[in-house]
């Protein structure tokens, strides 16, 4: 019963992240056009390994960067520059994942699409 109320809690973080998010958002509607792409452009199954790493390992570093915003705002409500820097590295390490989907999608798009 434990389990069952774990994963209940992760899909409500999951669900009010997307419903309060914008960037959350946005990494969704990405996602969702990148499978559509991949399904249309018949994809193999290695791409779709690295396609869906890619796919989690951003949607993934975006709730830890909400969490570790929200908890930022708790714990230090008014500005602190190290509340600052814990934020600007949340965000940093979301760009780097976005910049590695960025690069996988680069990869197994762009030869199909130029050819």
């Amino acid at each position: 019963m434990e389990f069952l109320r774990a994963l209940k809690a992760a899909f409500q973080g999951v669900l009010t992240t997307l419903k309060t998010e914008r960037n959350f958002k946005i990494h969704v509607t990405c996602a969702i056009i990148v499978v559509v792409l991949g399904f249309v452009m018949h994809i193999n199954r290695y791409e779709w390994l690295w396609l869906s790493v890619s796919i989690v390992l951003v949607l993934a570093a975006e709730l830890f960067n909400t969490a570790l915003e929200a908890l930022t705002d708790l714990v230090s409500p008014s500005y602190h520059e190290l509340a600052k820097k814990v934020k600007d590295a949340a965000a940093a390490g979301v760009l780097m994942m976005a910049i590695f989907a960025i690069i996988c999608g680069l990869i197994i798009f762009l030869p199909k699409l130029v050819l």
